[in-house]
């Protein structure tokens, strides 16, 4: 399956300053796989190495990190000579060998002819949590996402009507009706299966929800492994809490984050360091309210003030156990889920592409769901789960901030009217 971030590696391959690169984001979200199949496409030979799976590795390091002493030691194990340039180095769950971290500083600095790339699913819970050196201006940094949209749309083998999409949105023409239709049958599929690559797979093969579930039950259930395995003893049973009770929020009309939902009298400083680990293990996102819109809105964040939105679609919708059909047609049981599950999914695609995120509300309770910087406007998006688009909120903020244009997610056909850029939902990739 095509990945994006295929595209990335090889410009980090072909960079002269390239630093040893740390590939990290949540578990199942494909780095593994992503990274052993441009090592086998692009280089001679790959020397992989598995912290996780042989936890006898990490010895190795603990006397010497010199790549001098470590290339002849990690040349045998690997039953293969390193080459450089040649050879590509993968170190994977790094989390579990601080020192194989720290030993990228020195790659860097002694030996940047060698190729390295390391992968970890919780590498931001280790390094915020444990005593790691880590190498900080040594390494290049990137997340990797559950596949997005688009990527779904070409494992599905739908690479015309992606170009059709692309199009539509940059000349703000519509679609034919008959693609429009297909392309949000698509959107809908995708809200059921989400973008992690086993569930993908699985759904391009057999089209069996039944299947595709019981992959996303399996990662949720190593989700809670994680919490227990990586997390300190009195903040599991917080950061449990707090996971689960993500979707009940989701499903308010205000999906803001209220402490109250989590249990009776629950205070931000009883639950703040589970969220955080939630946070720093991709696994969910944590989006502020800003309190002005002015650059650089991080300056501008009402730290008390956020939403919390998971990774991924499909495991949302298997979290709250949603029957797929009523997802796919959109039943009316779902109506106070609507609106919080298409906000997520905009929120996934934006985070995908890259956007820090943030919504806005009025002193008199108008809220636009997000602010962007997009093209070094800010710009804002308004989302609607149905056709029935009419806005007040963001007519309110127009009127107020003047913005270059703003955006209309929902299920209306591409358009551009009254200064507002008409997108239908399964075109948010492209934002």
């Amino acid at each position: 399956m095509y990945r994006k971030i295929m595209k990335y590696l090889e410009t980090w391959k072909n960079n002269e300053y390239r630093k040893p690169l740390i590939l990290q984001g949540a578990r199942q979200v494909g780095k593994t796989y992503s990274i052993l199949e441009f090592g086998r496409t692009h280089y001679e030979n790959v020397a992989y190495f598995n912290f996780e799976t042989n936890p006898k590795l990490a010895d190795i390091f603990e006397e010497n990190i010199s790549p001098d002493y470590l290339i002849p030691l990690l040349s045998h194990i690997a039953s293969q000579t390193i080459i450089k340039e040649k050879t590509l180095i993968i170190f994977d769950e790094v989390q579990l060998c601080e020192r194989a971290l720290t030993s990228l500083k020195y790659f860097y600095e002694d030996a940047p002819e060698y190729h390295i790339i390391v992968a970890g699913s919780l590498l931001g819970v280790a390094v915020n949590r444990s005593q790691f050196s880590f190498p900080v201006g040594k390494v290049d940094i990137q997340t990797l996402y559950p596949m997005d949209m688009e990527e779904f749309m070409l494992a599905m083998g739908e690479d015309d009507l992606v170009e059709r999409i692309k199009k539509c949105f940059a000349d703000n023409t519509p679609m034919p009706s008959v693609l429009h239709d297909k392309a949000m049958q698509i959107y809908r599929q995708y809200l059921v299966v989400g973008g992690m690559p086993e569930s993908v797979v699985q759904y391009v093969n057999t089209k069996d929800y039944i299947l595709v579930r019981h992959i996303q039950d399996m990662i949720l259930a190593s989700y809670l492994n994680d919490m227990s395995k990586y997390n300190q003893t009195n903040e599991i049973k917080k950061t449990r809490l707090a996971y689960d009770n993500i979707t009940v929020q989701l499903s308010k009309k205000n999906t803001r984050f209220q402490y109250k939902l989590l249990k009776k009298g629950a205070r931000a400083a009883e639950f703040e360091n589970a969220i955080e680990w939630l946070c720093l293990s991709g696994i969910v996102s944590q989006i502020y309210k800003v309190e002005q819109i002015k650059k650089p809105l991080e300056n501008y964040r009402d730290i008390d003030a956020f939403k919390i939105y998971v990774s991924d679609l499909g495991l949302l919708c298997a979290k709250k156990d949603l029957i797929p059909n009523d997802v796919l047609y959109m039943s009316d049981e779902l109506n106070d889920f609507k609106g919080g599950m298409a906000e997520n999914y905009v929120n996934v695609q934006l985070t995908i592409n890259g956007y820090r995120t943030y919504y806005w509300e009025s002193d008199r309770g108008a809220e636009v769901d997000f602010i962007i910087q997009r093209d070094g406007e800010l710009i804002p998006i308004e989302v609607k789960s149905a056709d029935n688009t009419r806005a007040k909120s963001l007519k309110v903020y127009m009127e107020t901030y003047h913005p270059a244009y703003a955006i209309k997610l929902s299920a209306k056909n591409f358009a551009f009217e009254d200064n507002k850029k008409i997108v239908p939902l399964y075109a948010a990739f492209c934002i």
